[in-house]
């Protein structure tokens, strides 16, 4: 569908990354991004389509898709039109508890069915409702298309269009920055300086420093996710520490890991990785670029 093509331009290396590992292991849902909440009071139905396909028209990166086959470097290529699924259920006459089950099921499910990385929009969205009044919302779509910053910048955007097209009103929210122009400041950079930088930086490192434990791992791909609540006492007292020494939370909890390191594996120098949500304050417009 030549014709509906409106752009093709190269990956980020961040979205470069994440393409190599969704096709390495086609079964992982690592990139999988799926958010569910309870919408309550009358929602009309039509208006709340109508905004995210709004949404849909005014941003690039949610009418893209991936294409890497026969080419010597992926590409990611918008499309002009797309038509945004929403799948509506009426569970109204199902328990609260088979409501819960349902939907524990159609998130298992919907996540399972994953993206094909190659067809654009690479999310969908689904509305089941569950009385007068109240309905289960889920959003999915492949990490490849969205930071985190991006979301609430989507959601704000969906719930303008949406009280617009309820009271009449329509909306010209002012021009956000394409995603494109993010790629094109990045092949501005100068990439032989950047590895210059890192490779002295990390000279005499080989690997991140291990966290050295009495058992192996199965395989390298291995992982858990373990969860602490921290009491408000604790949180208090490392909040304190945070602006005594004018750094972030974050800082203080890297620090910790840094130190935790040093002490597992006797090395004086550590390194780990850490993301992190931010934009260039270079890039005019980027704190409102959805990519």
């Amino acid at each position: 569908m030549k014709d509906n093509v409106e752009d093709i331009y190269p990956l980020s290396p961040m979205q470069a990354g994440m393409l190599f590992h969704s096709l390495y292991d086609s079964a992982s849902r690592t990139y999988f991004e799926q958010m569910h909440c309870a919408l309550r009071g009358k929602l009309n139905v039509a208006a709340f389509e109508r905004a995210w396909q709004k949404v849909t028209e005014r941003h690039p990166i949610l009418r893209t898709a991936f294409v890497w086959e026969g080419l010597e470097e992926p590409l990611q290529v918008v499309q002009r039109q797309v038509e945004l699924p929403l799948m509506s259920f009426d569970w109204r006459d199902l328990s609260r508890d088979q409501q819960e089950a349902q939907l524990d099921t159609f998130l298992q499910a919907d996540k399972a069915q994953g993206f094909a990385l190659s067809q654009a929009p690479l999310m969908r969205l689904a509305l089941m409702q569950t009385g007068a009044d109240t309905h289960y919302f889920v959003w999915s779509h492949h990490h490849l298309l969205l930071d985190g910053w991006s979301l609430p910048l989507l959601l704000q955007e969906v719930f303008a269009f949406y009280e617009a097209h309820q009271q009449g009103q329509a909306i010209q929210p002012e021009s956000a920055r394409p995603y494109r122009d993010y790629i094109a400041w990045l092949q501005e950079r100068d990439a032989a300086q950047a590895e210059s930088f890192w490779r002295r930086t990390l000279k005499g490192f080989a690997a991140p420093t291990p966290l050295v434990v009495d058992r192996k791992l199965k395989d390298e791909t291995e992982y858990a996710v373990e969860r602490t609540r921290l009491s408000a006492e604790i949180t208090s007292a490392l909040q304190s520490l945070a602006r005594a020494q004018q750094v972030t939370l974050s800082t203080i909890l890297q620090g910790a890991w840094a130190i935790l390191l040093h002490r597992y594996s006797g090395e004086e120098d550590v390194v780990f990785g850490a993301t992190v949500s931010g934009r260039p304050a270079d890039l005019p417009g980027a704190e409102t670029m959805v990519g």
